[in-house]
């Protein structure tokens, strides 16, 4: 039997990485959508891809920026997501991989 002082000091939160925290990403990795709820208890989803077993959370404007890439460069298979600022003043910037 564990004691709770046991448990808390193994404790480790679930977290979602950022996609931005990849060196590069295929085109061709699984994304999967997943539910949760924010600080007002309010629901919402939010679309992962899995690499190597962990899940990297994928903002829908690294969707759209890399569907826009898409349209230049059909045979793209590869991208870099870099990340600027924080909160809601986030934002991704796609950059395509040879």
């Amino acid at each position: 039997m564990t004691s709770l002082r046991e448990s808390a000091k193994a404790f480790v939160p679930q977290q979602t990485k950022n996609i931005a925290e990849l060196e590069a990403v295929s085109l061709d990795v699984p994304i999967t959508e997943k539910s949760g709820t924010n600080k007002e208890g309010q629901p919402f989803s939010f679309l992962v891809a899995t690499v190597l077993g962990e899940e990297y959370r994928v903002p829908s404007s690294v969707l759209a920026d890399i569907k826009a890439i898409m349209t230049a460069k059909p045979s793209l298979k590869t991208v870099k997501v870099i990340k600027k600022g924080t909160g809601m003043n986030t934002q991704y910037t796609v950059v395509p991989l040879e």
